[in-house]
């Protein structure tokens, strides 16, 4: 059943974004700053997958540097590389309204501060490398793109693009599992390998659906 769910949403994902491709470039802004916001908050909730462990994010995370890919395709370099620190603002601005929000006392009446505590609440460490992660990996991106587009001008968007998505999310997981992972699990290697072979599946079937 997860697996089916999965495919779900990989289809809203790479359906959004093409069609907010079509609507406007800011809609496209709007949308890569959305996704990267859902891909971190998502991260907390672990499930099996054909068998590996892994999270239920990484679509929203590949989806957001789809966008970025598309932000570039059709209306420049410049304005994707806006789009990427609007986005890094917006993940700076969840990341520290959350956690103003938990500051807040709660009623003796409330039941929820329990659960709000519970989901914005993770370690420093792991916001921190979210964030740094995510933003290095969307700048590698617009510049591996672009110069994909330049030395390869004759080969089809969607290759160029999964190129540059197997590339930038083999990065994303690297800096990911050394910055919030290294020393708190066993087998950094393995979740790692897991990890990134869960991305190149999810990466394979965005080319299927965006061809």
């Amino acid at each position: 059943m997860n697996e089916l769910i999965l495919l779900t949403q990989i289809a809203l994902v790479v359906g959004t974004s093409v069609l907010a491709a079509r609507v406007s470039k800011e809609a496209l802004f709007v949308l890569i700053s959305l996704q990267a916001v859902i891909a971190n908050l998502l991260v907390l909730k672990q499930v099996y997958l054909f068998g590996l462990h892994v999270t239920c994010s990484d679509a929203f995370a590949i989806g957001s540097i789809l966008s970025l890919n598309l932000l570039q395709e059709k209306f420049g370099k410049e304005e994707s590389q806006r789009a990427t620190w609007l986005c890094f603002g917006s993940m700076l601005f969840f990341a520290l309204s959350t956690q103003i929000h938990l500051l807040y006392a709660p009623s003796p009446s409330d039941n929820m501060h329990a659960h709000y505590a519970e989901l914005l609440s993770p370690a420093p460490r792991l916001f921190l490398a979210s964030i740094t992660s995510f933003f290095l990996v969307q700048q590698f991106d617009v510049r591996f793109f672009a110069f994909l587009k330049d030395k390869l001008p004759s080969w089809r968007w969607g290759a160029r693009s999964t190129i540059s998505l197997l590339v930038s999310q083999f990065l994303d997981t690297f800096l990911f599992s050394t910055l919030g992972l290294w020393g708190l699990v066993d087998s950094l290697p393995e979740i790692f390998l897991f990890s990134y072979l869960m991305k190149i599946l999810i990466i394979s079937a965005i080319w299927i659906f965006a061809r």
